[in-house]
């Protein structure tokens, strides 16, 4: 079943075939024999998804605000149909005829409801495939126990493949493992971390690789990077073409849950700060073998990952003196900057501006900072900020570059940033020359 795991959701034959079921479903359930079915029935149903998902709108936007950015209108407009599917189809059985009539019916609000979520998952590119949708794993997956134990002896140097030679039976593909990083310092409370060991660490002996830390959106989990991200694609392509050799990669939680807003910093909403600069890298330290030397360590992520890439590595660039920014925010935000030094700086300012990095560039110097800033060329919320985010870095003397990648908000612009930007990551972390 590798055929059907590997369909495309975002293009090619499937996305054209769902919408057309799905056009063919609305017209069934839309039409019926039926008069009161037609001039009753429907319009209650249809009204009631409208109701619904405007009451839905209100809360999400204008109530709880758990997102700093609005969703898009054409999301609600698919979540609605989607709605309006589910609620027709009950009286649509009532007036259908025979046991054909009821299959066609229930066919048909699989058909919208099916439709509506492509949609949706098209703003997002969040699942490129069927078997990323069914949760099929893209990549091999072992146990956090079955990672090797320390090797006895290691290969150093920079850059590394210049010291490095491939054993001949090495692997052609990395694994991927998950594991609970403990929040020592932090007690933050953070779900599993996703994390990528290319071929090469599994050799003996083991070179010693440099270390990525990938950070997911918000709303989003680590296993986004390996959904929508491609993340252990990505990694196993760039370590075919260089004997095995890549970063090993730790997607860790920087919001605690898939909605939760903590900004990235220390905060009553969670100590994300001290658990990204301190308890990750010392967990990195004792449980993988990797290189030691943080000037080979980095840190990046997409969106709200892309804003704390930035600030961690304006807080910490002992820490992450590297960091990709991909579609990241101007500032750390709840949606206005009012909201947010009331709720998470308790209404001090000042305390916003000490760790806020745009203020941060205009009032220290990062000489031994070096970083990319990624954003979508249609992504026109996010596209001014990284511009002035970018001019105010080099301005800080960072070595700084600023890419525009085909693309709106989405992970069609950050898997292909990670892929493009990988050979230059590999090189300013000592991995290649």
């Amino acid at each position: 079943m590798d055929w059907f795991d590997s369909l495309s959701l975002l293009d090619g034959p499937v996305p054209v075939i769902v919408s057309v079921l799905g056009a063919l479903g609305g017209l069934w359930l839309l039409v019926s024999t039926s008069q009161r079915y037609s001039r009753r029935a429907l319009p209650i149903a249809a009204t009631a998804a409208v109701a619904v998902t405007a009451i839905g709108y209100v809360v999400v936007e204008k109530v709880w605000r758990p997102f700093p950015d609005p969703i898009e209108t054409s999301i609600y407009v698919w979540i609605g149909v989607g709605l309006a599917a589910l609620f027709v189809v009950i009286p649509r059985l009532a007036a259908a005829r025979g046991v054909l009539g009821t299959l066609a019916s229930i066919l048909a609000m699989v058909f919208v409801v099916a439709a509506s979520a492509l949609h949706v998952n098209l703003e997002f590119d969040a699942y490129p495939t069927v078997g990323n949708a069914l949760g099929v794993e893209s990549a091999a997956r072992i146990q956090f126990s079955e990672v090797p134990a320390a090797a006895a002896q290691t290969v150093a140097g920079t850059p590394l493949d210049s010291v490095w030679t491939a054993p001949a039976d090495l692997a052609t593909a990395g694994k991927v493992t998950s594991a609970s990083i403990p929040a020592t310092a932090s007690n933050f409370s953070a779900r599993d971390a996703e994390i990528y060991l290319p071929p090469a660490y599994f050799a003996d002996p083991r070179p010693l690789l440099p270390v990525l830390v990938l950070l997911a959106g918000q709303p989003g989990a680590p296993e986004d990077w390996l959904n929508g991200g491609r993340l252990a694609e990505t990694m196993d392509n760039f370590a075919r073409d260089h004997a095995g050799l890549a970063p090993v990669v730790v997607v860790a939680d920087g919001t605690g849950s898939s909605i939760a807003n903590p900004l990235c910093v220390d905060s009553p909403q969670g100590n994300v700060d001290t658990y990204l600069s301190r308890d990750v890298p010392d967990w990195i330290d004792t449980a993988l073998q990797v290189d030691p030397n943080r000037a080979h360590w980095a840190i990046g992520g997409l969106s709200y990952g892309g804003t704390c890439s930035i600030q961690m590595a304006t807080n910490h660039p002992d820490v992450y003196p590297t960091f990709l920014d991909l579609s990241g925010q101007r500032e750390p935000t709840l949606g206005d900057r009012d909201r947010t030094v009331q709720q998470i700086f308790g209404g001090n300012a000042a305390a916003f501006t000490a760790i806020n990095p745009l203020d941060l560039l205009k009032s220290r110097q990062y000489p031994a900072s070096a970083g990319i800033f990624v954003v979508g060329s249609d992504d026109k919320d996010y596209k001014p900020g990284q511009q002035e985010m970018y001019d105010a870095a080099k301005a800080a003397g960072m070595d700084v570059q600023y890419v525009e990648v085909p693309g709106g908000h989405s992970f069609a612009v950050w898997s292909e940033g990670l892929r493009r930007e990988l050979p230059w990551l590999a090189t300013r972390t000592g991995l290649t020359s």
